[in-house]
Order: structure tokens, then C-alpha cells, then sequence
């Protein structure tokens, strides 16, 4: 039986040279961070908000359509509820999407309420808009296409308002446990100058993991180059379960730049297929017609899948989206944020359609958590992408993502508050102020240098993971691009597993042979931990990957090209035990088990090498 208990697995990193206390450290700045973070300061926790760049620098910003509720005149949660299962492909979690559907409207309305300006018709009403599986329209946007950029400029305003103690440019590299095995804080490395440059920690009973996705472990992806995988490592490491993380959604209208580019790709909004756009190929033939009763707006697996399969019989490279009809009025009204981008590449879409292809998007799965965002290790939450409520199954409903971030940011931030404003004396942080300004970590006041002191709380003994050499970054990369994309099979998949596997020993071998002739371990810092984050969320997934016999949602094998629910309408949960073996495990039904820390498995734990 798995137990919340310390793996002992950490990172390769100098021991903490100072910290900070605090009640909760919620660490990520998208809006389930920061959300998270204004809901447990309203509530009178002191509360550190760590961050991997600028404060408005992760995935939010990049979202372009929308946040989906049911706030239009004559939807309700129920229509989106039964949208967002279908979506999901039989593996959502239907307490969790109710929850999702139900507390959404509310908290859209509390977003707008922090200062979110969304878009309104003449008479105040919000504008609403559709994407791919909604059968209504349900998307309140902002700016046109420029959702995300809006949402994270309120969230920002209002944490700097209530003057969070804030660390930026900062990587979080391994939680803090106690002697029980409860979360205790984490080590965080500042890249900047000063005071806190280097590795420190900070200290608090609660810690919330909202990190954003891992889209760049492939070569093509709309995330941003922070994306790397931080939180599912880090909990991994940390002995949480992860789930689902076979499910990537592959976004299928995706600017193409050419054969071979790489790193951060720019979007096209399904809402502009929601807004009337048409899926072309060369020769100007609409090919989704006969796919799917929604065509174009069919859910984002079934089009990523058709412009693919597309791609192949006509041995093309890309696709087409044609919006020539919208006319430059509208391009330039409702999606200014799109047609700069394809402008800025050669491409005008008010004469010309776009070339598109599928790339990486978003992780529908990630560290396992309940409907108050507990992880199954006491005192570690996750919230938004890196976690996986059960809310999108085997494949997100578009929009829904950010309206996750909102609702569960608010059921963690309650769950802290009532936790820890019960809890006796002992298991409270003493009193800290807030950190000094300077480059790196920011704030608003000064507090006595006795409130940052040495860490006292070392990492627990361990043997540290090998680094991986920064240079191995594309090579893990490409091998995902080749073996793990939206074309899997047994033996691409294979293929990826031994490949990532010999990355490993290259490491294990150049840590043996360290001093010995021209072989160099990689050294401790921001490059060689992003690449081993990024190497262990790549072997988990391909894990994963290869256990699922079957095509559901987002993850399609081609020697599996059929559902199978008598077997695969189960879940997949995957940790790493104290030996560093990665257990692999099916749930005996599709409902999301308990995080308790001691459970009886459904089915025997299915052992792999890490």
C-alpha cells in the first residue's frame, strides 16, 4: 500500500542558505496561483507566492479564448456538464465536473469583481463565444483573443495591491517534509542578484503546486518556455501520485512555421473556428464534414486526429484554416492578438488561410488530487494544470482550463484556512514579515533582517537524482516529438522508452566517471534541473503511455486504434517509490480514487525502472 511518505529523491543542489516562513507557499503566478494566493491572504494567511519568472510571465497570459461557464441566456451547468463528459471520453470524474460546472458562473463573476475587464455588448452584457464540444455559447473572452494576457494582468494588480510577499525568478526544485512525512515547505532556487540569489527555502504546512504544464518536453508546443514540468517532478520526487499523464492534448490549430521548428509555437484560437472558420486542405476541400457532426468544432482530439490523418494521405506537413470571409474588420476587432502573429510571419489571413498543424497544448492529466485540491501527500496541493482533478478525463473541453484555475483555487484556498486556523500552536509557522525588495524577490515594505534567516530544515538524507546535461534538452524533445506524439504505437512508444533511458545512463555514467578523462557531470543550476524535470515527466508519460492498450481522447495508438472500455475506462496512477522505481497502476473502476495516504489498490502495482 503506497503511503505519504518522503521518497528521499531530491535534486542535485547546495543546501539552503536561507528562508522565509509563511502559512502556504503557492508556487506559480497563472490564475490558479495567483488565485489561490489572494483567496488564502483574504483569509488571513501569510502567504508567499513563488514564481519561475516575472509574475505575469507563465501559461495564462498565452490563453486566447476563453474561460468557459455557463453564463449566457438559456445555458445551463448541466448542458456544460454533459458537453465536458463528452469531451472526456468516459474518464472525467462527473463530482468533479459538476463541481467545475456548478461553482463556475460565481466565480467568473468574482474574477470580474478583482477587476478582469471581459468583453461586453452594448448593454453590458458579457460576449460569449463557442469552441470545439460546446454545443452553446459559453466562452466570455477579453480583448478579442487576449483572455489570458487580461486575466493575469487583474490577478497581478490585485496581489500587488495586498502586497503578497512575492519571489520571482525563482525555480522550485524539491519539497520540505517532516519527520510524519507532512509538507513542511520547499527549496527554491532565485536566479538573480543579492541577498537571496542562490538556493534558500520557505517554510509553511501548506504548499501549492500551480506550475503550469510540461508541453515543452516536446520539440513543438503553444507553452512557454517556463513549461517544463517542475510540479509533476517535484511531487513525483516527493512521493505523490500522478495521474493520466498519457493524455496530452495536441492543439490542433497551431501556427505552422515550417518543417522542424521548434520551442514555443504560436495559437490560433479555436475560437476562430468557433466564430465560423473552415479546416481546409491544399486543394481548398473542407475535410471535417464527414468527420464529426460538429465539424470544425468537433472536440479538439477528433480534429487534431482528422488533420492528421489528413496530413498523411496527402503527404502534406500542414493544413489550412481559411477565415478569408471574416474580413479585415473583424480579424482585426476580434482577433488582433492572431492576426499580429501571422503577420509577423509572413501570413495575412484576411487574403490568405493559415497554415496550421497539431502541437503540443495541454497535460489533462498531472498529480492526483481531490475536489479540494489534496494531493496524497498531507499538505501539498495542486491547482490548474499541473493536477489532475478528474475534471477533463482523457481529453480537455476547450475553455475549461482556466475556469479549473478559478474554482479550485478557491476550494484549496478554504480547505488551507480551515486546516490551519484549526490546527494547534505546533503546527504553525512563527511570524515572518515581508521580504526585502531587491532583484529577483519582490514586495511591498521592509522587515528586519531576523525575519530571513539560515534554513534550518535541510532536505531529508538522500541520495540525490544524476543531472541531466542541458544539451540532452532537445535530444529528450525529439525523441517525445517521434515516439510519444499524436501518433503512438507499441513500438514508437518503445522506441521513446529506451531512448529516454539511455539519457539516463549517459547521466549515471558521467556521474561514475566524473574526474576520469573528458567526461564532465552535468553541474547543479536552473538548465541541467529543467532538463532532469524534464527527462522524469518524459519517462512517467512514455510509461504511461505504453501501459494504455488502447485509442481514448487524446491518446491514440495506432496499433490500439479502438476504445476499449471493459478494460481501459480506468485511470493510470504512477509514483515513485524510496528505490526510485516508477509503479504503475490501473484503478479498478473510472471513478478517481481517494488520496488518502494508506488505501487498498484496485489491481496489484505494476513496477517499472524509473
Amino acid at each position: 500500500m503506497p503511503g505519504a511518505v518522503a521518497t528521499g529523491i531530491r535534486l542535485a543542489a547546495p543546501a539552503p542558505g536561507w528562508a522565509l516562513d509563511a502559512d502556504v507557499v503557492v508556487v506559480g503566478s497563472g490564475v490558479a496561483g495567483l488565485t489561490t494566493a489572494l483567496r488564502c491572504t483574504a483569509a488571513g494567511l501569510r502567504t508567499v507566492v513563488v514564481t519561475k519568472a516575472h509574475l505575469d510571465d507563465g501559461s495564462t497570459r498565452w490563453a486566447q479564448g476563453g474561460v468557459a461557464a455557463a453564463l449566457g441566456e438559456g445555458d445551463t451547468p448541466d448542458q456544460h456538464l454533459a458537453d465536458t463528459l463528452v469531451a472526456g471520453v468516459g474518464l472525467c470524474d462527473e463530482d468533479a465536473v459538476r463541481t467545475l460546472v456548478t461553482e463556475g458562473p460565481d466565480a467568473v463573476r468574482r474574477l470580474i469583481g478583482t477587476g478582469a475587464h471581459f468583453d461586453t455588448g452594448a448593454g453590458g452584457e458579457l460576449q460569449l463565444t463557442r469552441e470545439g464540444g460546446h454545443h452553446r455559447r459559453r466562452i466570455a473572452h477579453a480583448g478579442g483573443d487576449a483572455t489570458g494576457l487580461e486575466i493575469s494582468r487583474a490577478l497581478v494588480e490585485a496581489v500587488r495591491a495586498a502586497a503578497l510577499t512575492t519571489v520571482e525568478n525563482a525555480l522550485v526544485l524539491d519539497l520540505l517534509t517532516d519527520e510524519h512525512g507532512r509538507t513542511s515547505g520547499v527549496t527554491l532556487h532565485v536566479m538573480g542578484e543579492g541577498q537571496h540569489d542562490g538556493v534558500g527555502a520557505v517554510h509553511a504546512p501548506a504548499v501549492v503546486l500551480a506550475t503550469g504544464g510540461m508541453g515543452q518536453v516536446f520539440s513543438a508546443t503553444t507553452n512557454p518556455a517556463v513549461s517544463t514540468g517542475d510540479g509533476v517532478a517535484l511531487a513525483l520526487r516527493a512521493g505523490a501520485e500522478v495521474s493520466d499523464l498519457e493524455f496530452v492534448q495536441f492543439h490542433p490549430t497551431v501556427l505552422f512555421l515550417g518543417v522542424g521548428a521548434e520551442g514555443q509555437q504560436p495559437l490560433v484560437s479555436e475560437a476562430v473556428r468557433g466564430e465560423g472558420a473552415h479546416l481546409v486542405d491544399a486543394g481548398g476541400v473542407r475535410f471535417m464534414l464527414d468527420q464529426h457532426e460538429l465539424a470544425e468544432l468537433a472536440p479538439r482530439d477528433i480534429v487534431a486526429k482528422a488533420i492528421t490523418r489528413r496530413m498523411r494521405e496527402q503527404g502534406a506537413d500542414h493544413m489550412y484554416l481559411d477565415a478569408r470571409h471574416f474580413g479585415a474588420e473583424m480579424w482585426e476587432t476580434r482577433f488582433p492578438t492572431i492576426l499580429a502573429a501571422c503577420r509577423s510571419h509572413g501570413i495575412d489571413p484576411v487574403t490568405e488561410p493559415v497554415p496550421v498543424a497539431p502541437a503540443a497544448h495541454y497535460a489533462s492529466g498531472g498529480v492526483r488530487t481531490d475536489l479540494r485540491g489534496r494531493t496524497t501527500v498531507p499538505g501539498l496541493y495542486a491547482c490548474g494544470e499541473v493536477a489532475c482533478t478528474g475534471v477533463h478525463g482523457a481529453n480537455r473541453l476547450a475553455s475549461n482550463s482556466l475556469l479549473e484555475g478559478l474554482v479550485f483555487a478557491e476550494r484549496i484556498a478554504a480547505d488551507v484556512a480551515e486546516r490551519l486556523h484549526s490546527a494547534s500552536g505546533e503546527h504553525r509557522s512563527p511570524k515572518a514579515g515581508v521580504v526585502p525588495s531587491e532583484e529577483g524577490v519582490s514586495s511591498e515594505g521592509a522587515i528586519p533582517d531576523a525575519a530571513v534567516r539560515p534554513s534550518d530544515l535541510a532536505p531529508p538524507a538522500s541520495r540525490p537524482l544524476p543531472l541531466i546535461d542541458p544539451e540532452a534538452r532537445i535530444r529528450i524533445q525529439r525523441i517525445m516529438s517521434e515516439g510519444a506524439g499524436v501518433l503512438r504505437s507499441a513500438r514508437s512508444l518503445g522506441a521513446a522508452a529506451q531512448a529516454l533511458e539511455a539519457v539516463h545512463l549517459d547521466a549515471l555514467r558521467a556521474e561514475e566517471q566524473q574526474g576520469e578523462g573528458e567526461v564532465k557531470a552535468a553541474v547543479p543550476g536552473v538548465d541541467s534541473w529543467e532538463t532532469s524535470n524534464l527527462l522524469c515527466v518524459a519517462r512517467v508519460l512514455v510509461a504511461a503511455a505504453l501501459e494504455r492498450e488502447e485509442t481514448r481522447g487524446c491518446h491514440w495508438r495506432e496499433d490500439r486504434p479502438e476504445r476499449d472500455d471493459a478494460d481501459w475506462r480506468r485511470h493510470l496512477v504512477a509514483r515513485l517509490s524510496r528505490d526510485r522505481s516508477l509503479t504503475v497502476r490501473r484503478t479498478g473502476t473510472a471513478a478517481f480514487p481517494p488520496v488518502d495516504p494508506v488505501y487498498v489498490h484496485a489491481e496489484p502495482d505494476v513496477p517499472r525502472e524509473p
